[in-house]
């Protein structure tokens, strides 16, 4: 794992592996000069470290069950596309793969038949977290390690690792970069089109949202309306947003696919005295940003590249090493990733990774 090319050069990440670097060179160096005799000793053992990290050349063979979702929504057959091709990378990875389903106990009778093929690790990204901890469980108490993606498991005791998106965080840019942009313009106003409210994520996006809008006290959030993740909710809900508000100066749109939707509407109200903002990362949201010719000029990512990794540290525990780049040699048990925002200024940087 390599550092994050847009992680700055004073970030804690990169500074506290100077730290580490250049601490373990002074202790050296004060054991070299205390016990000049046993000065090898002291020294990390590199080829140790080397061994146990995983690395793009053919190792132990692994083969990987993944449980993915229904690809019904852009981000989700994002999802299905991104693990299958990272496992084709790999000469010694084999990839089972279920038909994905939203359906619970489709789901869960899916993922008892990986179980019996007695397959290495597992992948699995949950219809529902909750209702699918038992089958994380089982996997785990029957020695095969999982890797939770995204939809959380109830109890860790379910997975080894998890990874996934940050949904407050994802909240937290999109307020603060529109707050950026309005913090001097006297009683701004902005709106919310959410995703379902039934949904935690959804919950955790709009409390990140209105923490930002806290540190900008000239701006009032004034509406909100709640889809459904869909293009057609999208543009129901926000023609409803239009309708009631007929000045503002920013929207956050929760989602890429239902910003399809909302698209369409502004386009129909004929307005583009505001600027907006989406959310996930999909190709035509970064097309448009890079175009710079309609109101949408960011969208905060939530990465599909997540199931990507995913698989590679599946690899990485059916072959029994780490992640390259860290100094432990085991993977870590959850890894959270980051809610970039995407403007006309970076929008190159990330257009590899959106999806359609």
């Amino acid at each position: 794992m390599r550092d994050n090319p847009h992680t700055p050069a004073d970030s804690p990440i990169r500074t506290s592996r100077r730290n580490l670097l250049f601490g373990t060179a002074a202790a050296g160096a004060l054991f070299a000069a205390g016990c000049t005799s046993n000065e090898n000793n002291n020294k990390p053992d590199d080829s140790r470290q080397a061994a146990n990290t995983a690395d793009t050349e053919p190792g132990k063979k692994v083969t990987i069950g993944f449980a993915g979702p229904q690809a019904d929504h852009g981000w989700l057959n994002a999802i299905n596309e991104q693990a299958k091709r990272r496992a084709k990378e790999y000469e010694d990875v084999t990839l089972e793969t279920t038909e994905g389903s939203n359906d619970t106990a489709q789901q869960i009778g899916q993922i008892e038949t990986l179980i019996n093929k007695k397959v290495d690790v597992l992948v699995i990204l949950p219809a529902d977290g909750k209702a699918l901890t038992q089958v994380g469980l089982k996997a785990m108490r029957s020695g095969i390690p999982v890797v939770n993606l995204d939809r959380i498991f109830a109890t860790p005791q379910a997975y080894r690792c998890w990874i996934g998106g940050d949904n407050y965080g994802m909240g937290l840019n999109a307020g603060h970069y529109i707050g950026e942009k309005l913090k001097d313009k006297k009683n701004a106003k902005v709106i919310e089109l959410a995703g379902l409210d039934n949904l935690e994520l959804t919950r955790q996006r709009t409390k990140g949202f209105d923490d930002a809008l806290k540190n900008y006290p000239n701006i009032e959030k004034v509406g909100r309306q709640a889809a459904d993740f869909t293009v057609e909710s999208g543009q129901a809900k926000m023609a409803q947003l239009l309708q009631a508000h007929k000045k503002f100066d920013a929207l956050w749109n929760h989602d890429d696919d239902q910003g399809v939707g909302a698209e369409r509407a502004i386009q129909q109200a004929g307005r583009d005295d505001f600027l907006m903002v989406g959310g996930a990362g999909a190709k035509r949201a970064m097309d448009a940003i890079k175009a710079d010719n309609t109101v949408l000029k960011a969208t905060v990512l939530y990465p599909p590249t997540m199931a990507a990794s995913a698989i590679d540290l599946a690899r990485a525990l059916g072959q029994g090493k780490g992640v390259g780049g860290l100094a432990e040699l085991e993977i870590p048990a959850s890894m959270t990733l980051y809610s970039a925002v995407v403007t006309k200024d970076n929008v190159d940087d990330y257009l590899p990774t959106g999806f359609s």
